[in-house]
């Protein structure tokens, strides 16, 4: 019998659903992932849902942390850290696999482990792999408890820029010229992969994005303007994941929509424009989160392009089987027409990033976006659906 149809105590019935926000995790996006735990701990209405802070730290242990959002900021210049908020240098927390129960305990070496009660939900927001990949959706799947955002697929397709950019060209999507170097073809003959790079490089120009295959938050990203930066552009990539992409440049506005889930299917938010960053080579992870640099909400586009991108997110989310929320973003070219880069299935979510001020602006408050994706997450079963 799933979890889903199990008969609820009176108990149950009558105590606020248990909300945990689950943070931090072993990827390379570790900082702000508690900086967006902090903003989502802070918007969390107490008075309809429990709360339990959890953070996974660097190393992977998971957590038990004070419920101190302000704790969890960005302070001169530098990013929390999970590790600075647990309350114990050795405690862990362990989430049940069984999905008869969704029993959070807790336990430290030497002690008898401790009961924290059930959690009817899990608000995840970890970026990159180890969270945002599917990783932990599967784990919530096989515990049986409901959680924010995409499942397994999506969550994977959404992490990895390969199988994203092919999924959505089976489905007819405009996609930008792009390459990839798998591990085993860097391992065995760089040389050859270089070739194929400085051959793409000689079809569509210089300069190329040099990328992680599955990072986010525009780490690892470096821009090479000739073949003398390549090695080391690849070599910082590969820091972050052993596959990687060459992506040429797309001349253009970039362009940025969210999606939301309603009852009636997913919708798409006013779209943001993000202009030029003067201080910053392109848009990367300082000029994103340290610099603070702004988006235009919304985007100076006329009525026909509005729509078209609306309808492009839209079609993104639908083509990778999203749920919960995504926020999709474009290139507008020079010649009038759309290219989608890239989708994120748990997008930047702090009040200042782009996805909750394009919902900001489209008539969601921050509160009501929280609210809103963990009622969704209660009403949507787990397992196949």
């Amino acid at each position: 019998m799933s979890s889903e149809n199990l008969p609820q105590s009176t108990e149950q019935q009558l105590r606020k659903p248990r909300v945990a926000v689950v943070f931090g995790g072993r990827s390379s996006e570790h900082g702000i992932s508690v900086v967006t735990a902090g903003a989502v701990l802070n918007a969390i209405d107490r008075t309809k849902y429990d709360v339990l802070p959890i953070g996974i730290t660097t190393d992977g242990r998971w957590a038990l942390t004070a419920d101190e959002p302000e704790r969890m900021a960005i302070t001169d210049r530098k990013m929390p850290d999970v590790a600075q908020l647990a309350e114990s240098d050795e405690g862990g927390v362990v989430l049940s696999v069984d999905p008869g129960s969704r029993e959070v305990v807790y336990s430290e070496p030497g002690s008898v482990p401790k009961a924290l009660g059930e959690v009817d939900v899990v608000f995840p927001v970890l970026h990159g792999p180890y969270g945002e990949d599917g990783t932990l959706q599967g784990l919530l799947e096989l515990s049986g408890v409901p959680y924010v955002g995409a499942g397994v697929l999506a969550s994977a397709v959404g992490q990895d820029k390969e199988y994203m950019k092919r999924v959505f060209t089976s489905f007819g999507l405009p996609v930008g010229p792009y390459v990839v170097v798998r591990p085993r073809e860097w391992d065995n003959d760089p040389q050859g992969a270089r070739k194929r790079i400085t051959d793409f490089a000689g079809e569509h120009g210089w300069p190329l994005f040099v990328k992680p295959a599955r990072a986010g938050s525009s780490i690892g990203i470096t821009k090479v303007d000739d073949a003398s930066g390549l090695d080391e552009a690849i070599e910082e990539a590969r820091r972050h994941d052993p596959k990687f992409l060459v992506e040429s440049l797309l001349r253009g506005r970039e362009i940025e929509c969210g999606v939301l889930e309603f009852e009636d299917g997913p919708r798409a938010s006013v779209p943001a424009e993000i202009p030029p960053v003067t201080s910053h080579d392109f848009y990367d992870f300082e000029a994103k989160y340290i610099d603070a640099a702004s988006g235009i909400v919304p985007a100076p586009l006329t009525d026909e392009e509005t729509a078209e991108v609306q309808r492009l997110a839209v079609e993104a989310f639908e083509a990778a089987s999203c749920e919960g929320l995504v926020r999709a973003d474009f290139f507008l070219t020079e010649d009038g027409g759309f290219v989608i880069n890239e989708i994120n299935t748990l997008p930047g979510f702090t009040p200042i990033s782009m996805y909750p001020r394009m919902w900001q602006e489209s008539g969601v408050s921050y509160q009501q976006l929280v609210d809103r994706l963990i009622q969704a997450a209660l009403d949507r079963p787990t397992g196949l659906r």
